[in-house]
């Protein structure tokens, strides 16, 4: 499996375990996160989540050939809308567990995968790692409604910087900005996120649950009516040739012409 799942002391474990394709994202793996976070929900066993990937990356963001192949053989625009959708589903599953979540983040984390990282509530973040959103760069907006999560940990001036550039930043700088709450030694980054999620295993339940869900509702009040249209905006960007422009400048290691069509 590529997401595996493990649960032990009141601990569930969610890995990424596609470390041979840095662990990028495919909308199989997309769908069973959304499956493993909607079961938390019912699982009186666990009262913390650690999130978290194999190999030398959390994650190089959604699987760019999958995308290409979609791209390839268009579905209908209704399905196609369906699809796209399914980015946000996962936010709004992850967002919406009730235990805690600590996300631990090692080497790259991009794109869809550092939209996965603020959907959680703690992130650790390796000594050295690097985080982004490079949507922009192969032409598209940021999507599954993670623009709010970036807004509310960041602020606004630093989300357009983290958004509409789509560089990598170090970890320790986005310590600095809000975006990551602790850096650690990366032969110490599972075992932090695991003293981590205990400590909040050891704290009362009900309270830690409560304080989450008032948190997040105080963070997120708007997102749901700001966002809404993000999926349709990536159709329509989709549609453009500044979008084959792009991929075909990302697969072939060259700057991007682009005309605005």
């Amino acid at each position: 499996m590529a997401v595996r799942l493990e649960v032990q002391d009141g601990i569930a474990v969610i890995s990424l375990a596609r470390p041979e394709r840095r662990n990028a994202l495919t909308q199989a793996m997309l769908a069973e996160i959304e499956r493993m976070a909607d079961e938390m929900r019912g699982r009186g066993d666990v009262r913390a989540v650690v999130l978290r990937g194999d190999g030398g990356d959390f994650s190089v963001g959604a699987d760019i050939g999958e995308m290409e192949a979609r791209m390839a053989h268009p579905a209908p625009l209704a399905e196609a809308r369906r699809a796209a959708q399914l980015g946000a589903r996962v936010m709004r599953a992850v967002m919406g567990i009730d235990q805690p979540t600590v996300c631990a983040v090692q080497g790259v984390a991009t794109g869809g995968a550092t939209c996965l990282a603020t959907a959680c509530d703690f992130r650790l973040a390796a000594a050295g790692a690097r985080l982004g959103y490079g949507e922009v760069k192969i032409g598209i907006n940021l999507m599954w409604h993670a623009l709010g999560p970036v807004v509310a940990l960041v602020g606004p001036a630093r989300a357009k910087r983290l958004v509409m550039l789509g560089a990598l930043h170090e970890a320790g700088e986005l310590a600095e900005w809000g975006l990551i709450d602790e850096i650690v030694l990366a032969d110490q980054l599972d075992a932090r996120a695991l003293a981590l999620a205990a400590e909040l295993v050891s704290l009362p339940p009900l309270a830690v649950q409560m304080i989450k869900r008032s948190i997040n509702a105080v963070a997120h009040a708007l997102d749901a009516a700001v966002l809404h249209a993000d999926a349709d905006q990536w159709l329509l960007a989709t549609q453009g040739q500044d979008f084959a422009e792009a991929v075909a400048a990302f697969r072939e290691r060259r700057p991007g012409r682009f005309t605005g069509n």
